[in-house]
């Protein structure tokens, strides 16, 4: 038994390495191909590319792992199936619960890693990307300017080239919007050529530009519009340099401080502890915003209380013995037009006030239900890995082929529909539709049915793959019309076909 045990181990670890690995690497050309914006010519160092990939290879285990353990427990038991491996093993008395145990056992451990992967690890691998990623997202490009178009891409500068010589880097028709003060297009400089080159230290840019003019509008302080007579100064050059200041160009790293508290940066403990923090402080806001509403927009302040109670209690005793219909109707009719505008213009603040904090309720709600889906996340990935290896293993011994043909659409169809259940349920559970729970693991509810069944079926040597067990009853009722056919021409004793030709030539003769 223990050969055995051995032989699958070995028949399953190197399938199960090799499409690890494809599956990470097709995953990381998706993310490649996702951001190739964010990446391409931003003149990052080769450092810092590496950094960002192995970052999200990393991230992207969760999604590799279960689908490498569901194609290469499909190539391992088809490969056995179709090597008559398992037929031959069961021969002696083994049933497949048997053969399937040391793999259990393995994916068991291969679970709990991924438990502690996905509670250790990935927050800090998500810190370390995240903050990573944002910092690639705000670097800006290298200078590159395009002609005819209008590039902001220097800071508080905006310019504008009608023609390049990419021979000698001479710029003709140049525009130049200095935004320096922060005043809006208050100075403006345009010149027919200019050159542009950095220096050594890349920390600043001279822009020497020849034959041209500044405008410059002056600022009028301590004077009305119409007061303003809106002077401006030309000063026209034949030669002039502009030092522009390229330090916000370089890539800077910005603290992981700023996103150690997003909720995909924290591990279960952590998780549990924000998720209590936020409940009790939507709760203390939900009761503020009751106690508001009843003080200041359900009941009309009446008098003060100088016994310390709540003085709307008191005016709702007051309100009961009054007979407002009666107050009312004593007003003059000016005086309940009045009423009338004040109560709705009263109620339109209350609605408004409602509306927002509405919204600011909702927010809040989705903010802890995202705390919530992320701590369903931590066990999902653990008991995906189980699933997937019981719809795997099963649906090889049933299909019994190996290789990276047929397993490869099996267990690419089965992952879609996993995924993309996956990903309905989270996207319910975001928008509050479902409960944070629901949300997660409506794929495991629905899809471990069906890992049971298949391993039913597999253990009892099921053909449910098999397109000959679907033809068989077409077959045979096939063979029963030809039976019955067969049958009313013997009862005829002759064929029908020749007495109609009989018939016709008999008819013929007659007429004849």
């Amino acid at each position: 038994m223990k050969k055995l045990h051995i032989f699958v181990l070995k028949s399953y670890i190197g399938p199960f390495i090799l499409t690890f690995f494809i599956a990470l690497f097709l995953l990381l050309m998706q993310f490649l191909w996702k951001y190739i914006d964010d990446l391409v010519g931003k003149g990052l160092e080769f450092n810092v590319i590496v950094e960002l990939m192995l970052y999200a290879s990393v991230s992207l285990v969760p999604m590799a792992l279960p689908l490498a353990i569901l194609l290469s427990s499909i190539m391992t038991f088809g490969n056995m199936g179709e090597h008559y491996e398992l037929m031959a093993i069961k021969s002696s008395g083994i049933n497949l619960f048997r053969i399937m145990m040391p793999l259990i056992i393995l994916i068991t451990f291969v679970a709990f890693g991924a438990f502690f992967f996905s509670n250790n690890v990935m927050p800090y691998t998500n810190l370390k990307m995240g903050s990573l990623l944002y910092d690639v997202r705000k670097q800006r490009p290298e200078v590159s300017i395009k002609e005819g178009v209008f590039n902001d891409l220097l800071e508080d500068y905006v310019i504008k080239v009608a023609r390049k010589n990419k021979n000698t880097s001479m710029l003709y028709d140049i525009m130049i919007y200095d935004h320096t003060d922060k005043e809006g297009n208050r100075k403006v400089t345009i010149s027919d050529s200019a050159t542009m080159e950095v220096t050594t230290n890349n920390k600043y840019m001279i822009l020497t530009m020849y034959h041209g003019q500044s405008y410059d509008e002056l600022i009028e302080k301590n004077k009305r519009r119409k007061q303003k007579e809106y002077p401006h100064q030309i000063t026209s050059f034949n030669k002039q340099r502009i030092l522009i200041d390229m330090s916000g160009l370089g890539f800077e790293r910005s603290d992981e401080k700023l996103f150690k508290n997003h909720y995909q940066m924290l591990n279960l403990d952590q998780l549990e502890y924000a998720i209590d923090s936020l409940e009790n402080k939507f709760l203390g806001r939900e009761l503020t915003f009751v106690n508001n509403l009843k003080k200041n927009n359900y009941f009309k302040r009446l008098s003060l209380a100088t016994d310390g109670s709540n003085w709307y209690e008191k005016d709702t005793v007051v309100m009961e013995r009054m007979n407002v219909d009666s107050l009312f109707m004593s007003l003059t009719a000016a005086r309940q037009r009045s009423v009338f505008e004040h109560a709705k213009n009263y109620v339109r603040s209350t609605q408004s006030f409602i509306g927002s904090t509405s919204s600011e309720f909702n927010g809040k709600m989705k903010w802890i239900k995202r705390h919530e889906i992320e701590w369903h996340r931590k066990f999902t990935l653990s008991f995906a890995c189980i699933l997937l290896f019981f719809i795997g293993a099963p649906l090889g011994a049933i299909i019994r082929k190996g290789g990276l043909g047929m397993p490869v659409v099996v267990s690419v169809f089965f992952f879609v529909i996993y995924y993309v259940i996956t990903m309905s349920g989270e996207k319910s559970a975001k928008i509050g539709e479902w409960d944070a729970w629901l949300g997660m693991w409506i794929s495991a509810i629905i899809l471990f049915p069906l890992g049971i069944f298949l391993t039913y079926k597999a253990a009892t040597d099921s053909v449910i793959l098999d397109i000959e067990t679907y033809l068989k009853p077409f077959k045979r009722l096939f063979v029963l019309h030809k039976k019955v056919m067969s049958a009313i021409e013997k009862s005829r004793g002759e064929n029908p076909f020749e007495e109609l030709s009989s018939n016709e030539e008999a008819n013929e003769t007659t007429e004849s």
